[in-house]
C-alpha cells in the first residue's frame, strides 16, 4: 500500500537530503485528509523525509509505531488467503459479492509486473483494469482479481500511486478488498482499526473513481438517486477481511464507503499544493539529517528545528496519535501558549482569542481594558466580533465557577459580570 509522489522530484530531493525516500501507505494519506491544512506534514510526506528519525533527532520522538508482530501477521495472513488460486479468499467473495460457487466460474489473476517500477506498473494495472471490465462487460461468467494494483491518484497537485490489497472488476464495476491482520472477536471488531481500514479504503476508490474517468467537478461520486455507472467505476462497498478470532480462517464484512469518501475527497480537495508550499520555502531549507559513517545524524539540533519550524504546522491533539512529528508541534504550541493545544473544537469556541494567556485574560476583572490594549498583537485577539462574544461566555463561566465555589463575584470595569446567563449552543437557537 505504498504511495510515491514522483512530480518535483529534484526540489523534494534536496529537501529530503542524502536520505532514502520514505514511502507512504494509505494509512498516512488518510491521516493527511484528516488534517489539510498542516503545511509541514504534507510537505515532508511529499519529500518523503523520515518524520520519526527527524522527530528524534529534535529530541521529541513519537512513543509509537505499526508493530513487527502485526505486520508479520498481516503478511502471513495475506499470503495465505491468495495461495493457491486465492482459494482462501474465495469464500469471502461469494458470500458477500456474489462470486458463483460453480467450478465454471473463472478468476483471472492478471500478471501485473510487481518487480517493475511505480510508472510500468500503473500503466500494466490501466491496461488489465481495462481488460477486464471489457472482459466482465462481454461474459458475465469472467471475474478478475486484481493482486496488489497500483493506482494512481493527484494529491495537492502531484501524482500518488496506491497499491490495495485487491481489486475485483465484475458487470463492469470494481471492488475494493482491504485485508487486515486485526482479529474479528465474537463477531465484532475494534471499531478505531475498523475505522482507519475504512478511511484507506476510501481512498482506493478514489483512486479508482479517477482511473474510471469520474469528472468530480460536476457530479458526485455516488448520486443519489444512483446515476449509470461509468465502466470500471468502483462500488460504493469495500470488502474488509479479517482472521477469526485468534486464527487463520477469514471473515469478511461490506462497508459502504460513501461518507468516508466524500470527506476524504473533501479534505483532499483543501491541501495546499505542493508547488506552493515550495515556493515559500526559505533558500536552502532542507531537512537532511546528514548521517555519518555509521548512520549516526549529525545535523545540528538547532539547525534543523529551525528548518522544520519554517513550515507552518496545524496541530491539533489527535496528532499524537497520527504523526511522528506530533510530540514536537505540541511543544511549539506550548510554548507559545496558543489555544489549539486545547483541540480543535475549542479552538473555534473561542473565536478572535488566539492564545491561553489572551483567554485567561478575558475571564479576569479588567479583561475589557487588557483586550483593549492587546488588540491587534498575538494576545487575546481584536476587539469585536467573535471574541468579544468568547469573552461575555468566559466571564459568565468564570462567574458561575466563582459562584459554586464560594468565592467573590467578578467584576469587569465597574459592572457585575454577565447578570443574564448567556446562550451557548443548542440553546441559542431556541431562545
Amino acid at each position: 500500500m505504498n504511495v510515491s509522489l514522483t512530480d518535483h522530484g529534484p526540489r523534494l530531493s534536496v529537501l529530503r537530503g542524502a536520505a532514502g525516500q520514505r514511502g507512504l501507505d494509505a494509512r498516512a494519506l488518510a491521516a493527511l485528509a484528516a488534517n489539510p491544512g498542516c503545511r509541514r506534514r504534507a510537505l515532508l510526506d511529499a519529500a518523503g523525509v523520515d518524520k520519526g528519525a527527524v522527530a528524534g533527532r529534535l529530541g521529541r520522538p513519537a512513543p509509537f509505531g505499526r508493530s513487527p508482530f502485526a505486520i508479520a501477521r498481516g503478511t502471513v495472513f495475506e499470503a495465505r488467503l491468495k495461495a493457491d488460486g486465492c482459494a482462501a479468499l474465495l469464500e469471502p467473495l461469494r458470500r458477500h459479492l456474489g462470486l458463483p460457487a460453480d467450478d465454471g466460474t473463472r478468476l483471472d489473476t492478471p500478471d501485473l509486473l510487481p518487480r517493475s517500477g511505480p510508472a510500468v506498473r500503473a500503466a500494466r494495472t490501466a491496461e488489465a483494469l481495462a481488460a477486464a471490465v471489457a472482459a466482465s462487460l462481454a461474459d458475465p461468467g469472467c471475474w478478475t482479481l486484481l493482486d496488489h494494483p497500483l493506482l494512481r491518484l493527484t494529491v495537492a497537485g502531484a501524482p500518488a500511486y496506491l497499491e490495495p490489497d485487491a481489486v475485483l472488476v465484475h458487470g463492469g464495476r470494481c471492488t475494493v478488498v482491504e485485508i487486515k491482520s486485526f482479529p474479528v472477536l465474537d463477531g465484532s471488531a475494534d471499531p478505531a482499526k475498523v475505522g482507519a481500514a475504512t478511511r484507506q479504503a476510501a481512498v482506493y476508490v478514489l483512486a479508482l473513481l479517477a482511473a474510471a474517468g469520474h469528472d468530480e467537478r460536476h457530479r458526485p461520486a455516488f448520486p443519489e438517486p444512483p446515476a449509470p455507472a461509468l465502466p470500471g467505476a468502483p462500488e460504493p462497498v469495500v470488502l474488509l477481511v479479517c482472521p477469526k478470532d485468534f486464527g487463520q480462517t477469514p471473515v469478511a464484512a461490506a462497508i459502504d464507503v460513501r461518507r468516508e469518501v466524500a470527506t476524504t475527497r473533501r479534505q483532499l480537495a483543501r491541501m495546499t499544493r505542493i508547488e506552493e508550499l515550495l515556493d515559500t520555502l526559505p533558500p536552502g531549507t532542507t531537512f537532511d539529517l546528514a548521517p555519518d559513517d555509521a548512520g549516526r545524524p549529525t545535523r545540528p539540533v538547532a539547525e534543523l528545528a529551525t528548518a522544520v519550524d519554517s513550515v507552518p504546522a496545524a496541530y491539533g491533539p489527535e496528532c499524537l496519535s497520527a504523526c511522528e512529528l506530533g510530540f514536537h508541534c505540541r511543544a511549539q504550541a506550548r510554548a507559545a501558549g496558543a489555544v489549539e493545544q486545547l483541540g480543535r473544537g475549542v479552538r473555534a469556541d473561542l473565536g478572535d482569542l488566539r492564545t491561553v494567556d489572551g483567554v485567561l485574560a478575558a475571564a479576569c476583572p479588567g479583561a475589557a481594558a487588557a483586550r483593549r490594549e492587546s488588540a491587534g498583537g498575538d494576545g487575546g485577539g481584536a476587539v469585536g466580533g467573535d471574541g468579544d462574544e468568547a469573552a461575555e461566555r468566559l466571564r459568565y463561566a468564570a462567574a458561575l465557577r466563582a459562584e459554586a465555589l464560594g468565592g467573590p463575584a467578578l467584576v469587569t470595569d465597574g459592572w457585575p459580570v454577565a447578570v443574564e446567563p448567556v446562550a451557548v449552543g443548542p440553546a441559542a437557537a431556541s431562545g
